[in-house]
This record gives structure tokens, C-alpha cells and sequence, in this order.
């Protein structure tokens, strides 16, 4: 989508959602909740406090992103970017390269959706 003229300016440069979306255990797809998205979405918004002084960041938590057999995961815009974490270590790369020089994180990217079940 494309800006307008008109159009207000952003309110952030880089606005990320980190699915934290629960299903009961017996889901077929799981989902990010039971694979510690709750957690690692709090460390990457304390983590992001000191970087937003910096730049307009926000993080959000976020209902399900439909990439549950990634989880947990993640979507960046404005560029739309979807990456999967595991760790306080993936987040920080994300932060370091992504979110602050607008880099990409090629091993934690989500680039195949084929296999995502609608």
C-alpha cells in the first residue's frame, strides 16, 4: 500500500507484533503462546525502551499471525517481514539488525508460507 500525499505521517517508523495468540494443547497447528512468545514479546518491548528514545518503535503483542507451525512469531513493518524467535539472542539480533539498521535476519526470516494451513 502505498502512502498519500494527505496522509498524516506515520506514528512509528518500525512497528513490530509478536503473536501471542493461545489455542488448547490438543491444536493440530499449536501456537506461539505455548511455545514462550509471552515471555520473549515482554523481553523484546523492555529491551526496546532504550532503542525508542532513539527512533518511534513500538512493539505490540498480537493475536494470531497465522504462522503457527513457525511460532513464535513475529511481523515487522513497514516492511512486513515475518520472523520466527526462540531466544533473548534472536530477539536482540532482530532488534540490532532489523528494527535499528534495517537489515534483515536471513536465519530467522519466514519466507516459505506454502505450507501454512489456512
Amino acid at each position: 500500500m502505498r502512502r498519500l500525499p494527505d496522509d498524516p505521517e506515520p506514528m512509528y517508523e518500525v512497528h513490530v507484533f509478536c503473536c501471542v495468540n493461545q489455542r488448547p494443547a490438543t491444536h493440530r497447528r499449536g501456537c506461539c503462546a505455548s511455545k514462550g512468545a509471552k515471555a520473549l514479546a515482554d523481553y523484546m518491548c523492555r529491551r526496546t525502551m532504550v532503542t525508542a528514545a532513539q527512533r518511534r518503535i513500538r512493539i505490540n503483542l498480537s493475536g494470531c499471525l497465522n504462522l503457527c507451525e513457525f511460532g513464535p512469531a513475529m511481523v515487522i513493518y513497514p516492511e512486513g517481514v515475518c520472523y520466527r524467535f526462540e531466544t533473548d539472542t534472536d530477539i536482540e539480533e532482530i532488534l540490532a539488525r532489523h528494527v535499528v539498521r534495517g537489515d534483515r535476519v536471513e536465519r530467522l526470516m519466514i519466507r516459505d508460507f506454502s505450507r501454512l494451513h489456512r
